[in-house]
């Protein structure tokens, strides 16, 4: 049986421990900050993002790889005779998976594509479970399986503070955009299907506090298996709501990051995501 190994672009919410252990090989997307290019986990990270996006003159822009990267990625992880999963995040924000399918065109290495429909720690908790199968001798049919059970067991929640990249973005338009900022209006958004969803809008922090209050409480009744927090300098609200969550589920460890600069340049300023998936 050949050997499977796994590929990813970098919107993956992967520690660098998990990386390591299961030998995941990461393809990095790009930003551009006023005409200068940077490529995550290469010459900028996480950390870092959020205060060059503050300084920056306009809206970052942000870039799928280029095919190319992800042939050579293909090529090397099959020179043995492996065969590869690829997973990349959701189609709905990202050519990346269109890009890895050409790729997987011209590469003599067997590659299969898979569109996790979610993203950051979201999509690491597919890829990892993914990973769990391969080590246990699964197939890459059986992983795919694995992760397509974990994608309809996992709640993605995005709290926006600020709707600025949104609206410079071309997400929201400028009049509505404008009016919610006067209004100190809030979202919370919603990742399920492969598309982003809103899943309420109110005025001030307190809406946003009242959403969490009936997200936790859906949680209670279940069995939570993973918790993770991504945000961008937001982190008064991770810890507020860190605290919580601990209380509630004390034998998982919450894994909280700083998300990668991709989903930072639409997300904007003070953004806070909570991911979870369960056993039912």
């Amino acid at each position: 049986m050949a050997k499977i190994k796994i590929a990813c672009d970098s919107s993956a919410g992967l520690t660098e421990e998990e990386i390591q252990q299961y030998g995941i090989t990461i393809i990095p997307l790009s930003v551009m900050i006023d005409d200068t290019v940077y490529v995550e986990r290469e010459t900028i990270t996480n950390d870092q993002f959020p205060e060059m996006m503050r300084q920056a003159k306009s809206l970052p822009k942000t870039s799928q790889p280029p095919i190319g990267k992800f042939v050579d990625a293909f090529d090397e992880l099959g020179a043995d005779g492996s065969e590869v999963l690829c997973v990349t995040m959701m189609a709905s924000i990202s050519g990346t998976v269109h890009a890895a399918e050409q790729a997987a065109q011209m590469t003599k290495t067997k590659v299969t594509v898979v569109d996790c429909q979610t993203t950051d720690r979201a999509m690491a908790f597919q890829i990892v479970e993914a990973a769990k199968v391969i080590e246990a001798g699964g197939t890459v049919e059986e992983s795919v399986a694995k992760m397509a059970q974990v994608r309809d067991h996992t709640k993605l929640y995005l709290a926006i503070d600020n709707l600025d990249n949104l609206v410079a973005g071309g997400r929201i338009n400028k009049f509505a955009g404008t009016l919610s900022s006067l209004l100190n209006i809030k979202l919370m958004l919603q990742v399920y299907g492969g598309q982003i969803h809103v899943a309420m809008k109110g005025r001030g922090i307190k809406a946003i506090h009242k959403e969490w209050g009936k997200i936790l409480d859906q949680m209670k009744g279940t069995k939570v298996k993973a918790i993770g927090i991504s945000h961008v300098q937001a982190d008064k609200e991770v810890a507020r709501l860190k605290e919580q969550l601990t209380s509630l589920f004390p034998n998982i460890q919450i894994v909280v990051r700083e998300t990668v600069p991709i989903i930072a340049t639409h997300t904007g300023l003070g953004a806070c995501c909570l991911l979870y998936y369960t056993e039912d």
